[in-house]
């Protein structure tokens, strides 16, 4: 059979979604994936890149549009990379990453659960609490294109808070005034590399510059334009980071104006939030997420949990309304500081927190001989290293609740806890990151009878 020829146009069938939001057809026997295109659609496909096992294309013409296109909302879109989905109705997207979870379960974990549910976002606009900008070496702030480290200059962006996108023109207003030079990935020269802001419920923000180097010139001046574009703004830190490459935060923080931290409350809880410390980027559906987490927990009052991965504690001290006793592990000094003034402030006096790697910790708690009845994990993207998934399985726990920010990962964790006599018995995923192919999942696993 001949394969798919690069340039040419193909009529297909659009069956489906990656793992990117990218549209899947079939050509010929050949996976094609399709950008912009949307589940149901006839198009005229032109094929771009043909690779030994996909190929990837375009839409030339929409033979047959789908009833939930939609014309994208956001004039940056198709140049940015940070969202993929405003090309279709909300009510698409929310099935594509159900179906994304899903597939990610039965064909990567070899699992036989169902994804009960998908909890879609009431506001799926603003939502982001923790906004991190790139600083381009010509001084453009904004996001990167797709699959690109070039930086896109963004005014308004629709997933952002306001209090952000005005920090950032602060940025770009100080960078033109004091003829500032922004980091070059290239040559490693430059100050100014990334915009963090973190903003609460209530409007106050956390600013924090990443530069490379100790210092950064009037930073005086620097501080009144960011306190005039945003006047919540609680805090000014400068965040060293002289590493070479493109890695985000910083070895060591000085605060120039403020405090070092933001306060926000979440599921009843009042959170002390540095700049390094883990907190879900969606304020409302972190609570819902937290909510099917405690549910899945199972708990009643006698039980010991594990949180590993805690971050700023806010699992453990949820898992601590229901539990006996919680221990909170993280391997960033900062989030262990903020998750013990939290605790104390919220008057949570059964957990205890410690700071360290996953594994070392988890392997700690197994010499201490401890058995807990819950063990739950909310780990970076990459999912679980295999000494952690031994170590947690090892311990004998009932329960293990792993909350997920990726369904692949996900999946080959549950794959690696099947030999251990773990199985998933529930899913539900969350849309924690609306506008984009990232979705949240909490998945309950339970020890296999012999």
């Amino acid at each position: 059979m001949p394969g798919l020829e690069k340039n040419r146009i193909y009529r297909a069938h659009i069956d489906g979604y990656s793992s990117e939001g990218l549209g899947i057809a079939r050509i010929d026997g050949q996976v094609v994936f399709v950008h912009g295109a949307i589940r149901g659609e006839i198009c005229d496909v032109l094929v771009m890149k043909v690779l030994k096992n996909a190929a990837f294309g375009k839409i030339a013409a929409l033979v047959e549009p789908s009833p939930a296109r939609r014309t994208p909302d956001c004039p940056y879109y198709g140049r940015c990379g940070g969202c993929d989905f405003r090309h279709m109705s909300y009510e698409e997207e929310l099935w594509a990453k159900r179906a994304r979870v899903q597939d990610a379960l039965t064909r990567i974990g070899g699992a036989e659960v169902t994804v009960e549910e998908i909890l879609g976002a009431e506001q799926p606009l603003h939502y982001r609490n923790k906004s991190i900008y790139p600083i381009s070496p010509v001084g453009e702030v904004g996001f990167y294109r797709a699959r690109s480290h070039q930086v896109v200059n963004v005014e308004h962006c629709l997933i952002q808070k306001p209090e952000a996108d005005a920090l950032a023109q602060a940025v770009r207003d100080y960078i033109a005034r004091f003829q500032v030079e922004p980091y070059n990935e290239a040559t490693g020269r430059g100050l100014l590399r990334h915009l963090y802001v973190r903003t609460g419920s209530t409007g106050e923000s956390l600013v924090c510059l990443l530069v490379n180097g100790s210092r950064l010139p009037h930073e005086q001046e620097l501080v009144n334009m960011l306190r005039a574009a945003a006047p919540k703004t609680c805090g000014v830190v400068l965040g060293e980071n002289t590493r070479r490459g493109n890695a985000i935060l910083g070895d060591r923080y000085r605060t120039l104006w403020g405090r070092d931290y933001l306060t926000d409350t979440l599921c009843g809880l009042e959170l002390r939030l540095s700049v390094p410390s883990f907190y879900q980027v969606n304020h409302d559906q972190a609570q819902r997420l937290y909510e099917k987490a405690l549910e899945y927990a199972g708990l009643t009052g006698r039980e010991l949990a594990v949180d590993l991965y805690c971050g700023a504690g806010t699992i453990t001290q949820v898992l601590a309304r229901r539990a006996r006793h919680v221990i909170g592990g993280e391997i960033v000094p900062e989030a262990i500081r903020d998750a013990e003034e939290s605790a104390r402030r919220n008057g949570v006096g059964n957990v205890e927190f410690l700071c360290g790697d996953a594994s070392r910790l988890a392997a700690e708690l197994r010499q201490r001989g401890l058995r807990p009845d819950v063990i739950c994990v909310d780990p970076p993207r990459k999912g679980l290293a295999p000494d952690v998934v031994e170590a947690a399985a090892s311990m004998e726990p009932e329960r293990i609740v792993y909350v997920s920010c990726d369904p692949a990962t996900l999946a080959r964790d549950v794959a690696r806890f099947a030999p251990l006599g773990y199985r998933p018995v529930r899913a539900c995923a969350v849309d924690l990151f609306p506008g984009t192919a990232n979705v949240e999942t909490v998945c309950l696993l339970t020890k296999r009878p012999d």
